[in-house]
C-alpha cells in the first residue's frame, strides 16, 4: 500500500495512492493507521482523493480503525472520497457512521473543532 505522508501541528494528513482498497489490504492498512495513536499528535485525515474501489471488508477496517482513534481520544476524518467509493459506502450503509468531509480543508476544521471539545471536556472535569 502505498502512502504520502505530511504531518502538521495538530494531525497527520495521509493520502491513499492506490487505486483500490480490497480485504487482503486490511491488515496493511491498519498497519499503517494505528502506529499514529502512539504519538504526541494523534489526529490523522485521510485523504481518498486516488481511490476508486474499495470492498467491503476494507471499508469495515476503516470503521474500525475510526473507532479505536475516537476511543483513545484521536480525531480520524477521511476526506475527498470520489463519487463511486461515496455511492458504494452509502449502498452499505457505512457512510453515515464515516467522519467524512468532501474538501481536506473541511477535514482539518473538524479535528480541530474536535481537539477543543476534547480540551474542554478534560476542563470541565
Amino acid at each position: 500500500m502505498k502512502v504520502k505522508i505530511d504531518t502538521k501541528e495538530k494531525f497527520h494528513v495521509i493520502t491513499l495512492l492506490d487505486e483500490s482498497i480490497a480485504a487482503n489490504m486490511t491488515a496493511e492498512l491498519a498497519e499503517r493507521l494505528l502506529p499514529y495513536l502512539q504519538n504526541v499528535v494523534k489526529n490523522v485525515v485521510l485523504i481518498m482523493e486516488k481511490v476508486t474501489t474499495i470492498d467491503e471488508p476494507a471499508a469495515d477496517e476503516l470503521l474500525n480503525i475510526q473507532q479505536q482513534y475516537y476511543d483513545n481520544g484521536a480525531s480520524f476524518v477521511i476526506c475527498q472520497l470520489q463519487p463511486d467509493v461515496e455511492q458504494f459506502l452509502l449502498d452499505t450503509d457505512k457512510l453515515e457512521m464515516m467522519n467524512v468531509t468532501p474538501t481536506e480543508s473541511e477535514a482539518w476544521d473538524i479535528v480541530q473543532m474536535e481537539e477543543i471539545e476534547r480540551e474542554l471536556g478534560e476542563d470541565g472535569m
